[in-house]
């Protein structure tokens, strides 16, 4: 079932006290600041330098994360790597990356990490699906969802069951593959952080970034309390959907400020409403699997009557592909065929009230029927009124007048273009060492973990980049 965004004192509750709780620092060590800082900082220091056996391919020694000296005063901080957003997408590549012996700060501005991630699924983090392919996507760049190819490949839901087996967090599978931890999501926020701070990445939590200046030798990332430098940089903030969560548009505007152009935002798997004339805002509170058919889409799933309109996981996933003015196509009874029954032998004295009844709820029956065929006997009724039958129990066409918005969406469609993002990669195709990843990125999953896994797979494909690049430049003979 549709796991809803959390609202009013419930949203303050799970969002304030137990995820504090949860993400606090385990072991305050010295802080990595920058000059005069505003908001609170949460960060570790950086780790030393493993040991031979710890390190793979040779990548380059980790540096530590220091202040430049300039006339006696603080300058930016120097990292290799900076990541704006510590949403799954940023945890994932900031561990990643820092794991293979780059420098890391994990720049967030909330008051801590993860803030999505912790409610997600109902607070079990559906964090993948056992069946994920680029057809569970939706772009909207020339490539088409074939840009998630290559990421999806370099880390599947196989490479996802792992980690969580090897953080020793407890999951269950459930209805189409999708995979739930079975405790609370903040337990996985914990153990991305946790490794996060074991290879030394700095992660500075109510830090909001005000502006990003492209330099020569990198980048400089302005924020309310300080500046900080990095080599490279990698936008992680998210989409507007879910502000409760911390959802918000600012990736929109660094990417744009630093030359991508941003294919409209739009809220998606999100419930849909209906007209205020709409017969079947009286089903309020019905619930059943249907068969959905939207374009060349086609799926079955569970689907939610509300007092607004449609809601469930059919109704969720119709908003991805869903148009203003597009009709939805219905079938309350997807494993039967109604015609048949109606032409069974032993139907025809029965009305098709009563024989859909024993199938359907009453209320719903009452509502789709035609009034001058609900009450007589099928055996009287022509061919005509059998087909008018039929078209509204199992091609029923309704056409919503609009999502329920923002608020209300798991997701949002629309950001950085894809045809200026390296599909392999994730590394921008406009500015040198930038790279982006997850939800700000044109691509949108079905509801059902397909989101949380490209997150997960777009911010490894640029940590691993980073690592090869800077392990390419480590291995590079010196030049006068």
């Amino acid at each position: 079932m549709h796991n809803k965004a959390p609202q009013n004192s419930a949203t303050r509750k799970i969002l304030s006290n137990p995820a504090r709780q949860a993400f606090a620092p385990q072991t305050p060590g010295p802080k990595a600041t920058p000059a005069a800082p505003a908001a609170p900082v949460e960060s570790t220091s950086p780790a030393k330098p493993r040991g031979k056996d710890s390190v793979q391919s040779k990548p380059p020694k980790r540096k530590s994360v220091q202040p430049v000296q300039n006339s006696g005063q603080r300058g930016p901080e120097v990292a290799d790597v900076l990541i704006l957003g510590a949403g799954a997408a940023g945890l994932m590549c900031a561990r990643e990356a820092a794991s293979k012996g780059l420098s890391v700060v994990l720049l967030e501005r909330g008051p801590v990490p993860g803030r999505k991630l912790a409610v997600s699924g109902g607070g079990k983090a559906n964090f993948t699906n056992r069946a994920v392919s680029p057809k569970d996507y939706r772009c909207d760049g020339s490539r088409g969802n074939a840009f998630c190819a290559p990421a999806l490949k370099g880390f599947t839901p196989e490479h996802m069951l792992r980690l969580v087996q090897e953080w020793n967090l407890p999951f269950e599978e459930r209805t189409h593959g999708q995979l739930f931890l079975t405790v609370s999501a903040q337990r996985l926020v914990r153990a991305l952080t946790d490794d996060c701070r074991k290879h030394g990445c700095v992660i500075a939590c109510g830090t909001t970034v005000t502006a990003v200046e492209a330099l020569a030798d990198g980048f400089s990332v302005q924020t309310e309390g300080g500046s900080w430098h990095g080599k490279a940089l990698v936008l992680a903030l998210g989409s507007p959907a879910w502000p409760q969560a911390g959802g918000g548009g600012a990736g929109y505007r660094l990417a744009e400020e630093l030359g991508h152009n941003i294919i409209a935002p739009r809220a998606v798997l999100a419930p849909l409403r209906l007209n205020s004339d709409s017969p079947l805002l009286d089903l309020t509170g019905i619930s059943l699997p249907v068969g959905v058919t939207l374009g060349q889409h086609c799926w079955e799933d569970d689907l939610l009557f509300t007092h607004e309109g449609l809601s469930g996981p059919a109704a969720l996933k119709a908003s991805l592909y869903w148009a203003e003015g597009a009709a939805i196509t219905l079938n309350f009874l997807p494993e039967q065929d109604v015609a048949a029954l109606m032409d069974a032998p032993q139907a025809g004295k029965q009305t098709p009230r009563a024989l859909l009844a024993r199938l359907l709820p009453q209320r719903l029956v009452d509502t789709l029927l035609p009034e001058e065929t609900a009450r007589r006997k099928v055996a009287e009724l022509s061919r005509a009124a059998r087909v008018a039958i039929v078209e509204a129990v199992q091609r029923h066409a309704v056409t919503p007048q609009a999502t329920a918005g923002l608020k209300k969406a798991e997701a949002c469609s629309g950001g950085v273009n894809t045809d200026e993002v390296d599909p392999k990669t994730m590394r921008s195709l406009l500015q040198k060492n930038l790279f982006v990843v997850g939800e700000l990125l044109d691509v949108t999953g079905l509801l059902g973990g397909y989101n949380l896994h490209w997150a997960w797979a777009s911010g490894m494909a640029a940590a691993r980049e980073l690592a090869r690049s800077a392990t390419a430049r480590a291995a590079a003979p010196a030049t006068d």
